[in-house]
This record gives C-alpha cells, structure tokens and sequence, in this order.
C-alpha cells in the first residue's frame, strides 16, 4: 500500500522560534512586535536556557557569574535592576530572563517540554515556508506544523566537545567534562587536572584552588589574563571607551592596562602568549594569576598521553590527578535541519549572512549564535529585530524585499572582528561587539529604505 501523507497544520503567517533562552525570549518578544504569531518550542519545562541551571543540559556551575558586566548584557529595553552586582550572578540572570518573560508577556507564546525534531523548506524560493515537526521532550507522536519562518535559538553550548588522547581509556581516574560539572564539593580534598585555557577552564581552577588538594592546570599556549575590574570599573566598560580606536592602538592600551594590573606572569610559570592582545577571546579571571603566585595552581602544558595512574604532560612532567576535567569547549549540533540549509562544513561550522541567516532559505535564521567580546543579549537583540524586520519586508514589500536580499547574499562571507584570531574551533563565532552591532544597523537602515 501507498504511504498515506502526514498531515500538516498550517499556522498561516505564524514564526516558529526554537529555545526559550535569552535569544529565544527576544526572538518572540521582537517578532510579535513586528505583528508575527510566534509558536516557540522549548524542550525544557522553563524559560532561560543555559543560563537556566536545572535544565539537564545546562553548561552552568554553582558559581557561575558572567564576564562581561551588566550594563553591557542586558536587553536595550528592559535593563536590569540598578542594584545588581556589576557581574551578576546565573540565578540572577535567570531571574532577569523570568522577569522579561512576564513584562512581555511571552509564556503564553512557548510550547515547554516540545522538542523540534525536524523543519524542512516547503520550496527553494527565497520566501518558502517551512514543515516543522515537533514532538513531547519525553516521547508522544510527532506532528508538523508549517510555518512562514523559523528561528533557531537552540544555542550552542550544549554537546560536549571531547578531545582524544591516548591512554584515556586506561586511565583509573574519574574524567568528566566541565558540562558535568556543577559544585565545588566534586573536587574537595582531591587531587584535580583542569584541561583547557578558555573562561571556564581558569573559573574551575581557581575553585579546584580553594577545594582540592592539588590542582594542576593544563594549556595548550599562552593567554593574556584580563582582570574583572581595571581602574575602579568593570574592565569591559573600560575597553568600550577605546573601542573606536584603530586596532595598533587598543592593543597598545590594552597592553600597558596589563603590564600595570596583572604583569608578566611568566615568572609565575605561565607560558609566555604566543598571539597579539585581542587575538584569541579574552580569558576574564582575576584570580587565577592569584592562586598560581600562590602556589595553589600548577601551569602544566597540554596532554601528551594517560597512563593507568598518571598523566603525561609534552614537556615529560607528569602528574597523578584523582578527577581529570575537560574544559574542552562545545560542539554546535542542529540535528533537526540539513546541514546546507544553514552552510555547514565538513567540521559542523554553519556559514550564514551576518552570523545569522541562511544564505539559500533566507526565511530561516540562527540568532546567537555569536561569541562576542563582550555582552551577548543586546546583539541577540538586534539580530532579532533584523529578521523581524526582513520577514515583515517580505510580506508588504515582497519584490523590492527580495531583490534587497539578493544584494545580500551575494556579499562575502566576512568575519566581523577586528584582528585575525587564532585558528581554533573557540573562534568560530567571534564577533567585535561595536563592528557587528554597526554591521546590523546599516542593515536595518537599509531595510527601512526598501519598506517605505
């Protein structure tokens, strides 16, 4: 017998957003303000995403506060309360994210324990509707629905990535990655190795400083260190003032800000930086410089190989670690759509216009998926207003709308950074906060011009 169709529920001019994080709240928020019906699907039973640390998913530590400070993370419509630390704490984030759900009042719009099992492009034209099929977190039958778009707001911090090291399997110790993670109760009165030089790996071991036994900290090159707070102010707020500088001349002041507040910390054991400031995403940690000149963390280069009971580091120390944590970073997973509808490489990397639409079905962005130097949100926030804005061009404006984005994608495939960065899967998604910020509102400018 035939295969009788799966029938489709058509939600007309509806937008479906993937994930109820920060991204995805401002995503519903923006596209209702824009005169969208929005349906959001959440895999989870609340709102906030990552930042949400009961969700099983969650990347967040019982510690876990940001690294760029308050003003320059809120939403530019609904700042955060005056009285907060200039680094909140993730429940106060949370808590942020809860509030903004409420004021806006975008609960009613989010499908929670929904997961989105697939989303398929109905025709190659630039203004093609999509089949979504989702389906209960926990099983149940799944059904499609179609959509005039979809934003995919699912982040990017979720599946764990793992390096191969010889020995691994052998070794008798307890390895996990910084994902399972959660309390410093994990490490107290063991011995630790911390692998990985990036944000989280220095906040783990400087907590492995103040619980563990012994803690080692294990890095593939040198970093510069950049302290929380830099002439009484959070030192984000501090860059934001030279951050219309050219380059030559910020890393000139950046370095001086260095020399005078942290040092050379290669007298300290750390290795000497093998990059220009700015080259690679800032490593903020006031503390680690602390607890290595105390003593309490050992610099360690990268792992060479296990053993049964030990690690091999590349300069042939070794060191007998009880828990081993891989501070190894993320791999970005978008099972549910073909890899070349968003322009993803052999290594999983998608390709998109300005970080965030598809260049083949323009009707299908990923928002957030960025790794600025500073806040996230308020760029979320603007690349959501940017395909609001798109999708409402196409409905009133559909001719003028798509000959402006053929303009569009067409245009190379820039990075929006200020320097050249390492080649490292950490910088797949790095971002200039003032060069991409700017980059959006010419868009939008230019977007208004083919709406009037």
């Amino acid at each position: 017998m035939p295969q009788q169709a799966v029938p489709v529920a058509d939600r007309h001019g509806a937008v479906c957003v993937i994930g109820a994080g920060g991204t995805g709240l401002a995503a519903i928020k923006n596209l209702r303000q824009y005169g969208f019906d929005v349906d959001c699907y959440e895999r989870e039973t609340g709102v906030g995403g990552a930042w949400n640390w009961r969700h099983q998913h969650s990347p967040v530590y019982s510690s876990t506060h940001l690294i760029s400070s308050r003003p320059l993370t809120q939403f530019p419509d609904f700042p955060m309360p005056d009285d907060w630390p200039d680094y909140p704490h993730h429940s106060q984030l949370l808590a942020y994210f809860e509030r903004y759900a409420d004021h806006f009042a975008l609960r009613e719009h989010v499908w929670f324990g929904t997961e989105v099992v697939s989303l398929k492009p109905v025709s190659d034209e630039p203004g093609t509707a999509w089949d979504v099929t989702v389906r209960g977190a926990r099983g149940g039958a799944p059904k499609t629905l179609r959509y005039a778009a979809v934003v995919a707001c699912n982040g990017h911090n979720w599946v764990p990535r793992a390096p191969m090291f010889d020995g691994l399997d052998e070794f008798r110790g307890n390895v996990l990655h910084a994902s399972a993670y959660k309390d410093p109760a994990q490490l107290r009165g063991k011995k630790v190795l911390v692998v990985g030089g990036g944000n989280t790996g220095c906040d783990i071991a400087v907590e492995a400083a103040q619980q563990a036994a012994r803690c080692w900290h294990s890095t593939r090159r040198g970093y510069w260190y950049a302290p929380k707070f830099a002439f009484g102010r959070p030192a984000d707020q501090v860059d934001a003032g030279v951050r219309g500088l050219p380059l030559w001349l910020r890393q000139r002041a950046q370095q001086r800000v260095l020399t005078r507040t942290v040092g050379d910390l290669t007298r300290l054991g750390l290795p000497k930086p093998d990059h220009k400031i700015l080259e690679t995403h800032p490593i903020v940690n006031s503390l680690l410089p602390y607890y290595v000149g105390h003593g309490e963390i050992t610099p360690v280069p990268d792992v060479k190989r296990f053993e049964y009971d030990r690690v091999v580091f590349t300069d042939g120390r070794t060191a007998e670690p009880d828990v081993v944590i891989l501070a190894t970073g993320y791999t970005p997973r978008f099972e549910f759509v073909a890899p070349e509808l968003i322009g993803a490489d052999e290594e999983g990397r998608p390709h998109l216009r300005w970080q965030l639409m598809s260049r083949s079905h323009p009707t299908l962005a990923v928002a957030g998926l960025l790794q600025p130097d500073s806040g996230l949100f308020p760029l979320a926030h603007w690349q959501t207003v940017l395909f609001a804005a798109w999708l409402r061009a196409l409905h009133t404006t559909p001719d003028p709308a798509i000959a402006w984005w053929e303009r569009q994608r067409s245009a190379d495939g820039r990075r929006y950074v200020d320097t050249k960065l390492k080649d490292s899967p950490r910088h797949w998604f790095e971002v200039s906060y003032r060069t991409y910020l700017k980059t959006l509102q010419k868009a939008l400018v230019e977007l208004d011009g083919v709406r009037t």
